[in-house]
């Protein structure tokens, strides 16, 4: 399970390096990925939520 979730986000993190700059839309899109591949990998709902929350605001 971890093992398939550590090889989605590298491939989301990878896209999101292929861009030349990175914008909001880019980050937005990302940030979706990375909430849907946390929750198919069981992660509760709510965590998943706050966790992307953080990573946006940081952004």
């Amino acid at each position: 399970m971890f093992s398939q979730l550590g090889d989605k986000l590298q491939d989301i993190f990878k896209d999101l390096r292929r861009h030349g700059s990175i914008s909001e839309t880019n980050v937005s899109d990302a940030m979706r990925q990375v909430r849907l591949a946390l929750l198919e990998a069981d992660v509760d709902y709510q965590v998943a939520k706050n966790f992307v929350a953080r990573i946006k605001e940081k952004a």
